[in-house]
């Protein structure tokens, strides 16, 4: 049994005994807490960044009782969110962890936020209805339980120690899961099950990464002084996260072995810098570069971006997308075959059977998951022949994350870009007051304004509508997809050069248009958006050191459905920087798992729930790793 501590709101603890325990479990107290490990008290207060947590929490005490447990920014050290109960593991025992044996029973999450009437899934016993916490007598002494209901109204209760085999009930659907009865065997049954998929979805995953450990790659050359020279024309400051991807990829390409990487950060997070480092590193070798992006617009983004960072530099950079006439891609499907274009960037098109390249060095893959699966077998070869990194701003869940460590190669990065400030999110009623407000607010201060209307139909009534309300210096367009494309490019160029005040817009936007200058959106019929969406589009300001504005509109006197309100509330809670990766995991988060996973496991998910699937993922590739079962192949 492996030691931890379990501290939840209402719980009576003895401050001095709670510092002795995390002295014994590896923890170092400082007058100020900065990295993983350190513990500070004032008063009573106790702050603690624990071994694994992305950031540290603060335990604020009242009369002996934990009166709340709070994740907080260590830079600012304001509260971002607050949790129930939390599982605090010892540093000794992580670093001992090669020793330990890899079980269902070990908890990968050190959260258990729970509410009375959450589903929740015990490993042992499995899912059932949370009533609360309890006090029972074990041995004369009253002892606090968490009471989980089953089917029949059968109860069970969970000693303090035995919490980390609880967790909450996320699964693709928000249907209402069947309860177990206790002592049946058929939840073992349908573990059981669950287990033999994972194990095979485990073996894919190891047999892929074996091939491709196996295949013969090219030995990219170290950081030359052009590559330095490049890096240093960053026009901003790195985050540590951003450095250590950078270094995860190079790793990747000085080994001689073929690249499969998924780079995972929240929107604007620096993602794309370090594909362009990777670039640069591949046509100093000689080689090519391939961008495929999901959509016409990021792919003129994009162009632009690179073509800016690349200017100084003997860089032949192409664009192949339907913005390009049919001579103008023709010309770019040629220097691919001669060798003379170094980079391509462009959608679908490029898996079209005329596109040849001379030497394809690395294919970058932005959003895999909008792809259809033609294309996604596509890439599954490219896979075994080039060095692949996939770009993702949809979250990756921690407990995934750190279940798939060992089969699949991940880079996350966490940290905001310097300077960068929360967007202020308001979920609000439709008022043509505060549109003409919040849009000439943003004018005023020489910014521009994303107006999102997701009808193609009545797109015209709405510009028509803004023309009457705002005033009359103000420069509105329209930008959907069913534009002729080089009317849509017109719109998109004079929009990124400040010659628009106000796009009118469809869906075209969400996935990484990057405008500075642009740091107000309103979203009008927020409600039909899924919480992935509200947050990608939220994405599109605040891209710059100025405080940027989210506000998402509902009709007047809408009842709203139960699920639209839980999202609406969820996007207006977490507008903190990073969000993304602690957003409403029925949504966001569990759409990034399945985007990674694929549509097959998502039935193995919803019979034991996230968190378990993941433990027992973790499991299977442990257990195959530990057999050497792919050993030769990685030799």
């Amino acid at each position: 049994m492996f030691k931890s501590l379990k501290i939840y709101s209402g719980l009576s603890v003895d401050l001095e005994a709670l510092v002795a325990n995390l002295v014994e479990f590896g923890y170092k107290r400082q007058d100020q807490i900065s990295v993983e490990g350190d513990f500070a008290r004032r008063g009573s207060i106790i702050d603690i960044f624990p071994i694994s947590f992305e950031l540290p929490i603060r335990i604020d005490l009242n009369n002996e009782l934990i009166d709340s447990i709070k994740t907080f920014n260590p830079a600012t050290g304001l509260p971002l969110w607050e949790h129930r109960i939390v599982i605090i593991l010892p540093i000794k025992k992580l670093g001992s962890l090669k020793s330990t044996p890899i079980t269902e029973e070990l908890p990968l999450s050190s959260f258990l936020d729970l509410n009375v009437g959450d589903f929740v899934v015990h490993n042992q016993h499995g899912i059932g209805k949370f009533l609360g916490m309890g006090k029972i007598k074990v041995k004369d002494k009253p002892q606090d339980h968490l009471i989980i209901e089953y089917d029949r109204q059968e109860k069970l209760y969970v000693p303090l120690e035995s919490m980390h085999l609880v967790q909450k009930y996320i699964a693709f659907h928000a249907k209402r899961p069947k309860l177990y009865r206790l002592g049946s065997k058929e939840w073992l049954r349908v573990k059981d099950r669950t287990r033999k998929g994972i194990q095979k979805l485990a073996w894919d995953l190891l047999g892929l990464q074996a091939m491709r450990l196996s295949s013969k790659g090219f030995v990219y050359a170290k950081d030359t002084p052009w590559q330095k020279e490049f890096e240093s024309g960053f026009p901003y400051v790195e985050t540590p996260d951003q450095k250590q991807a950078s270094i995860e990829v190079k790793e990747d390409m000085h080994t001689g072995k073929l690249m499969d990487r998924l780079l995972c950060g929240d929107v604007g997070y620096g993602k794309t810098e370090v594909a362009l480092r990777a670039s640069f590193k591949v046509i100093e070798c000689g080689k090519q570069v391939a961008y495929l992006v999901p959509t016409t617009i990021l792919a003129e983004q994009h162009f632009q971006n690179f073509s800016a960072r690349l200017k100084n530099f003997p860089v032949n950079i192409r664009l192949l997308c339907r913005f390009k006439t049919h001579f103008e891609q023709k010309k770019a499907v040629q220097g691919l075959g001669t060798g003379a274009v170094d980079i391509v960037i462009g959608t679908h098109r490029l898996f079209s059977d005329d596109v040849v390249f001379k030497d394809l060095g690395l294919v970058i893959i932005d959003e895999e998951q909008r792809f259809g699966v033609k294309h996604k077998e596509k890439l599954k070869k490219l896979r075994l022949s080039a060095n692949v990194l996939t770009l993702t701003a949809t979250p990756i869940p921690r407990t995934l994350y750190m279940s798939l460590m060992g089969a699949r190669d991940l880079s996350v990065i966490n940290t905001p870009p310097e300077n960068r400030l929360p967007i202020n999110t308001v979920v609000v009623e439709y008022d043509d007051d505060l549109v003409r407000q919040a849009i000439v607010r943003e004018v005023d201060r020489r910014g521009q304004v994303f107006f999102l209307h997701n009808r193609v139909e009545d797109i015209e009534k709405v510009k028509s509508k803004l023309s009457r309300i705002l005033p009359s210096n103000i420069r509105i367009a329209i930008g959907h997809g069913q534009m002729h494309p080089k009317e849509l490019e017109v719109v998109m160029d004079e929009f990124l050069k400040g010659n628009i005040d106000c796009l009118v817009s469809t869906m075209i936007i969400e996935s990484g248009i990057d405008i500075p200058n642009a740091n107000t959106i309103i979203v009008n019929n927020a409600q039909t958006f899924g919480l992935s969406d509200l947050h990608q589009l939220r994405g599109r300001v605040g891209r710059f050191n100025r405080k940027a504005y989210a506000y998402f509109f509902i009709p007047r006197n809408l009842v709203l459905e139960k699920d639209a309100k839980k999202r609406l509330n969820a996007i207006q809670e977490y507008s903190a920087l990073g969000a993304g990766f602690n957003i409403a995991m029925e949504d966001l988060e569990i759409r990034g798992a399945g985007n990674l996973l694929g549509i097959q496991q998502h039935g193995f998910i919803s019979a034991v729930g996230f968190d378990l699937y993941c433990r027992l993922l973790r499991e299977a590739i442990s257990n195959f790793k530990k057999a050497g079962v792919f050993h030769e192949a990685n030799n």
